[in-house]
């Protein structure tokens, strides 16, 4: 087989139905596009939810809620992948860029540890938020929590450490 050769497989392809060429045809008259009408008119679009007059289903609808301009959105991590990453990685410090390596998260998103899951070993971990069990649950195996300062990337500079004033 070669490129000058390839031919779609038999039955999947087919010619084109020509409307509008003489009623012998089957599809003149008409062309397929019924009497009277917008829709038979040359230039007819309809508008996206038209309903034919009818009042459309967005208008007939109630609005309802809101979208906070200030949410915060967070990418969760949970202490299990926090385990295995420390595993198989053979690492004591987690921090976004290691689970940006690691392609857990992107470099654009805010990590939120949560406590799904449990440790084995004391890991230093450097993240946005954390949940409060997830925190105890660091600390009670003698790890260090250590928050990212809001609006500050997790490359710049040196994080703010828990507890301290900033």
């Amino acid at each position: 087989m070669e490129l000058n050769n390839l031919k779609p497989a038999k039955g999947s392809t087919h010619s084109e139905r020509r409307i509008g060429r003489g009623e012998g045809s089957g599809k003149g008259g008409t062309s397929t596009r019924g009497h009277k009408g917008a829709q038979s008119r040359s230039g007819y679009s309809h508008k996206l939810g038209f309903e034919g007059g009818q009042m459309p289903l967005q208008r007939r609808l109630p609005k309802f809620g809101f979208t906070n301009k200030e949410r915060i959105e967070y990418k969760p991590i949970n202490l299990s992948t926090l385990e295995d990453l420390a595993a198989k990685k053979n690492v004591t410090e987690i921090s976004v860029d290691t689970l940006i390596e690691a392609g857990f998260v992107s470099k654009n998103d805010r990590v939120k540890i949560l406590a799904n899951g449990s440790l084995t070993k004391a890991l230093t971990v450097t993240a946005h938020a954390f949940s409060k069990s997830a925190e105890a649950a660091i600390e009670s195996m003698q790890g260090k929590v250590i928050k990212i300062a809001a609006g500050v990337p997790a490359t710049v500079g040196v994080p703010a450490a828990v507890g301290t004033p900033a």
